[in-house]
């Protein structure tokens, strides 16, 4: 249990180690696709397409916007510089 915990933290960050709303709302977005898929699967509800669409475009644009995000450089402490 504590592993998955672990896992799930660290799911939550993002490249600089800092708890991230994009990592949140992609998964919140996979949990809403999973659910609807299982719901057509195996309960006979039909989601939109639309709907689907914009879940998964929603998703990638998420994930694209992360294979550009930089790790930050921290900027040298001016504290040791000042008087």
């Amino acid at each position: 249990m504590k592993q998955l915990h672990n896992f799930l933290q660290q799911l939550m960050k993002d490249k600089n180690g800092h708890y991230s709303m994009r990592e949140l709302v992609i998964a919140i977005l996979l949990l809403a696709l999973l659910i609807s898929w299982i719901g057509q699967q195996f309960f006979g509800k039909s989601v939109p397409d639309s709907m689907f669409y914009t879940f998964a475009s929603l998703i990638a644009a998420g994930t694209f916007g992360y294979s550009f995000e930089r790790k930050a450089i921290n900027p040298p402490d001016n504290k040791s510089n000042q008087l």
